[in-house]
């Protein structure tokens, strides 16, 4: 399969302004593509229309579409205030195909972003890509296969498995999962070990042993315990977060 890759030429910040202008799609109105396929997008609160935006393209969970994450408050609620520019794609019958390396979802999601980067003035230094559940699994394989571009992953209760081969990878990853998850189960190691979610990525970057980050909170009633390593053998840094919960996307926490 041949990967695309992610291609973000910047133009004058007036040229974006005015495509953006020109732009009829936002919130529940998809933007179309010429292959047919479609996603949507969320403005930051306040933005100029000139100023060059991070991004972050948000899978979404199974039978959803693109229209949840745009106005969902722990997702759009994190971008719209701190000036990042949410994008949404639409997976086809509402799902992802993240199972293998020869999905036709990894070059969708590049050829969203490269349709994005012609109606804003995108920081190409700032692309973060993201995901719930299905569409966790599907952000970890688009940065396993089109990752180098990536700034970092933000991943929420989905992964794939561990043994997986990732030809790239983004400079950062930060995954959060409940140990009582199971729909996507947690995917505990060998004794319990709670370290394993973010096996895959501790073996691509040569990581040593976690960090203990201590706890930490949004709200009263969820605590999350983090590990980190940091300045892996290849430069990139692993962040995990558990929590004792289920299935859901926590509070604060794409915010955070």
């Amino acid at each position: 399969m041949k990967f695309i890759t992610l291609l973000l030429t910047l133009f004058s910040t007036s040229a974006f302004a005015q495509n953006s202008q020109n732009a009829d799609c936002q919130l529940d109105i998809p933007c179309e593509l010429d292959s047919g396929r479609s996603y949507h997008v969320k403005v930051p609160d306040d933005w100029d229309g000139k100023t060059q935006l991070p991004v972050l393209m948000h899978f979404h969970g199974w039978q959803r579409t693109g229209t949840l994450p745009v106005q969902h408050d722990r997702i759009s609620g994190a971008t719209r205030r701190r000036g990042v520019l949410l994008v949404a794609p639409n997976g086809n019958r509402k799902t992802w195909d993240f199972w293998d390396s020869e999905t036709d979802d990894v070059p969708f999601g590049a050829e969203v972003l490269e349709d994005v980067a012609k109606n804003y003035p995108i920081d190409k230094d700032r692309i973060y890509v993201s995901g719930y559940s299905f569409g966790s699994a599907m952000a970890w394989r688009y940065v396993c296969e089109n990752g180098n571009d990536v700034a970092a992953l933000l991943a929420i209760s989905g992964t794939l498995g561990q043994e997986v081969q990732c030809p790239q990878a983004p400079r950062e990853v930060r995954h959060v999962h409940g140990t009582n998850d199971t729909v996507m189960d947690f995917p505990f190691g060998t004794g319990g070990d709670t370290t394993y979610p973010v096996k895959l990525w501790r073996d691509k970057f040569d990581c040593g042993v976690g960090q203990d980050g201590g706890a930490w909170n949004v709200v009263d009633f969820l605590t999350f315990q983090r590990t980190t390593w940091k300045d892996c053998g290849s430069g990139q840094n692993v962040t995990l977060d558990i929590h004792p919960g289920g299935h859901f996307i926590p509070h604060g926490w794409i915010g955070r």
